[in-house]
């Protein structure tokens, strides 16, 4: 790109901080540098027109775990692991909504409902013997009970007879959220900009050299907030997980109201503008989603029209009007990777699906480690 002495002199010359990703996790660390630091030159990077990962591409899930996914966790992390990430996921959560508040983001606290299958029997008799233990275990962080049994008043088909109800879980509107987000940047005199993919950086002295396919240009400080996409520039634990979705349209009527999910959480779906938003299906093909394409496959996109018709939606019509897919950035454990990787690059990536929860959490601790 041939740019001129006005535009390097503008967005590219003596800059403090710069930002790999205008995610979640990208824009809460621009919006805590800003605090930290009043008067210094702060720019992201984002490789996408609009944010490309997964925090313009999630379900808008203001969840911190289903009952099955917190025994599963059990299985390769302490109790006080699973405590720290359930209560880290809880104060993200609070930390994004006191940012940017309840109704810019469209919060609502409808409830979480984990469905079992007739064939997760072993599944579901599993998670109601366990229920009052992770209630004992989660109570230092909501001082109530979180999981409790309810029938089947939405209708599902072959399910077992009764759900595991969450009160404290709610739903967002996602593109919401980023908007406001990125409003709240620019009104911060935080540069974003498009389309740039970061390709290398290399450390010279007290400067960090930034190679992309369209500029070059020298930074303070670099810090890496690129989750699914970590993998392309740093020697981390962390690699992409996609994530398929799709939407039907409008329902006239639709009766169903929360947040759901099913299989551990591989499944889940909800309720948006009379449409059900449904994604899931990566544990069909782990190695296949393993992979920064943002595409669909017949596998996964089948087996979720398989399931709103006979599971979700078995006495209602309806048509598919959209698919999209995401990616998360996953590892071979659960809690998000938030260091320096030396005195003027830093890193906060792998989520682990959880980025509405702790995204702004994780930018904010981000921004503190510089």
């Amino acid at each position: 790109m041939n740019l001129s002495y006005w535009e390097y002199k503008t967005w590219l010359t003596n800059v403090d901080f710069t930002i790999v990703g205008s995610g979640i996790v990208g824009l809460n660390c621009a919006l805590q540098l800003r605090k930290q630091y009043p008067t210094a030159k702060i720019i992201i990077l984002e490789r996408g027109i609009l944010p490309l990962g997964a925090s313009t591409k999630n379900a808008g899930f203001a969840c911190f775990g289903s009952l099955s996914e917190i025994l599963d966790d059990l299985h390769t992390h302490s109790e006080e692991e699973v405590l720290n990430l359930v209560k880290r996921r809880c104060e993200g959560l609070q930390l994004l909504r006191s940012t940017l508040g309840d109704t810019a983001i469209d919060y609502q606290q409808l409830g979480g409902y984990e469905l079992f299958t007739k064939e997760d029997t072993t599944l579901y008799e599993t998670c109601l013997t366990r229920k009052e233990e992770i209630n004992q275990l989660l109570k230092p962080i909501f001082k109530d009970a979180v999981f409790r049994e309810t029938s089947n008043t939405f209708n599902f088909n072959d399910i077992q007879e009764q759900y595991i109800f969450n009160q404290f879980e709610g739903q967002i509107d996602t593109g919401k959220m980023m908007k406001e987000l990125l409003e709240k940047a620019l009104a911060s005199n935080i540069q974003v900009l498009n389309s740039i993919l970061v390709q290398h950086f290399v450390e010279s002295g007290n400067l960090v050299h930034i190679e992309t396919n369209h500029i070059n240009f020298h930074t303070k400080k670099l810090l890496i907030a690129t989750n699914g996409f970590a993998a392309q520039l740093l020697d981390e634990n962390v690699k992409p997980a996609r994530a398929q979705v799709l939407i039907t349209k409008p329902i006239p009527n639709l009766h169903i109201k929360g947040t759901f999910h099913l299989d551990k959480g591989y499944y889940y779906f909800r309720n948006i503008d009379n449409r059900i938003l449904f994604g899931g299906g990566r544990n069909l093909d782990f190695e296949g989603e393993e992979t920064t394409e943002l595409s669909q496959t017949a596998l996964i996109q089948e087996k979720l029209e398989t399931l709103l018709q006979d599971t979700i939606l078995p006495n209602t019509s309806f048509e598919i009007e959209h698919r999209w897919s995401g990616i998360m950035g996953v590892g071979s454990q659960k809690k998000a990777i938030v260091k320096p990787l030396s005195n003027h690059v830093f890193c906060g990536v792998r989520l682990g699906g959880m980025g509405v929860a702790i995204g702004s959490l994780v930018g904010k601790e981000l921004a503190e480690l510089t």
